[in-house]
């Protein structure tokens, strides 16, 4: 009898409990709804529709986070916050704005500029084919993910110059986030919003962002046939023929996604020692000297869209690029043996050149997702 009534007890002691947690969670929407007229977001179906992702055979299955999968909410949300300048401190300046699409995601200048037209420390980087680059993101791989990346810029004072705070209370006082986040991630109500599902829905887009039939993944496939140059250097980038030059190229620029995801010194700056480099890259991460001066291998893809090139945008045009290989690099401690003094005529370079034109994709086969919904 007695072991009765302290069940008897127990059961209303927890239905108390859950009583509180509803009345706590009423309170917190409520709470919301004086500061941002949105309040509680229950009422706004919560039904994410699963997005399959289409990818090459080709390429290694893209790693899927367990808790950030892709879904048509996820996505559609993601690509409307890449677009839109509300994370930026003046509304100027948008993830597109350093990453268009047109130019394969990136914008055509040097070093990007953010807000107040500030001039940053780097190129910026394509997008193309991001959701592969598991070995750190950035030039110096500060970040493993995704998701972590796209925390960064906002409260980066030379790009977006914002703080999460003030972009926070943007989006909840919106009137249309609010039940864009509802609808991707179910949030109850509009305190729910934060910093940490901004970044989960860029991410889901930014992996969208996939190309592979550009006229080499045709060849790959048997739909089509190289051009004399095209196949010429296809054979010297590969160093695929004992009878013509070799040019190292594919030994960092893997295929299918022309980059190894390395991070290494390819002698573009003259320096006395590892520690004269005025951007350190991945040394400035790791901390160890023999990394100062290393930047990640860019992915080749789409590369006649991209100029210019190298992380500081040095080079203006593929020619100069070739050159630059051609012309052995800069010595320093750290020179990747494959940059070394290339025996290569004006015809093997305009062949190469023919070759990299082929991984230029233009069939439209991301573009139903790259248009700006603003």
């Amino acid at each position: 009898m007695l072991g009765k009534q302290k069940n008897k007890r127990r059961r209303s002691l927890y239905l108390l409990l859950g009583i509180g947690a509803c009345i706590f969670l009423m309170v917190q929407c409520s709470s919301s709804k004086r500061d941002s007229d949105s309040g509680d977001l229950t009422y706004i179906p919560y039904q994410p529709q699963p997005f399959t992702l289409q990818e090459s055979d080709r390429f290694v299955k893209m790693q899927i986070p367990a808790d950030n999968p892709l879904t048509e909410q996820g996505i559609t949300l993601g690509r409307q916050l890449f677009f839109d300048p509300i994370l930026s401190a003046d509304s100027t300046q948008s993830c597109a704005s350093c990453h268009q699409p047109d130019k394969a995601f990136t914008d055509g200048l040097s070093k990007s500029k953010g807000v107040h037209k500030l001039e940053g420390r780097r190129s910026a980087m394509s997008l193309v084919n991001v959701g592969y680059f598991y070995k750190g993101l950035f030039w110096d791989g500060r970040v493993p993910s995704l998701e972590a990346q796209a925390l960064i810029p906002v409260e980066d004072s030379l790009e977006m110059g914002n703080t999460w705070e003030v972009v926070e209370k943007r989006l909840r006082q919106h009137p249309d986030y609010p039940s864009l986040f509802r609808q991707a991630f179910g949030s109850t109500c509009t305190d729910s919003i934060d910093r940490f599902l901004v970044a989960k829905a860029i991410a889901q887009y930014e992996r969208t962002l996939v190309s592979y039939n550009a006229p080499y993944d045709q060849v790959m496939r048997g739909e089509a046939v190289f051009t004399v140059a095209e196949k010429r250097g296809f054979d010297i980038f590969f160093d695929a023929s004992s009878s013509l030059p070799v040019s190292e190229c594919g030994h960092c620029h893997l295929d299918p996604l022309f980059t190894n995801l390395d991070f290494l010194n390819n002698g573009i700056q003259k320096v006395g020692t590892l520690d004269n480099f005025p951007d350190k890259g991945r040394g400035a991460i790791t901390g160890v000297y023999y990394d100062n001066g290393q930047f990640r291998v860019p992915s080749l893809r789409n590369i006649e869209l991209t100029a210019p090139y190298m992380h500081d945008g040095r080079f203006k045009t593929l020619e100069a690029v070739i050159d630059h290989y051609a012309s052995g690099g800069h010595f320093a401690e750290n020179l990747n043996p494959n940059v070394r003094k290339l025996h290569l005529s004006a015809r093997d370079k305009a062949d190469l050149i023919a070759f990299l034109r082929t991984l230029t994709d233009t069939s439209g086969r991301i573009v139903p997702v790259l248009e700006n919904p603003l």
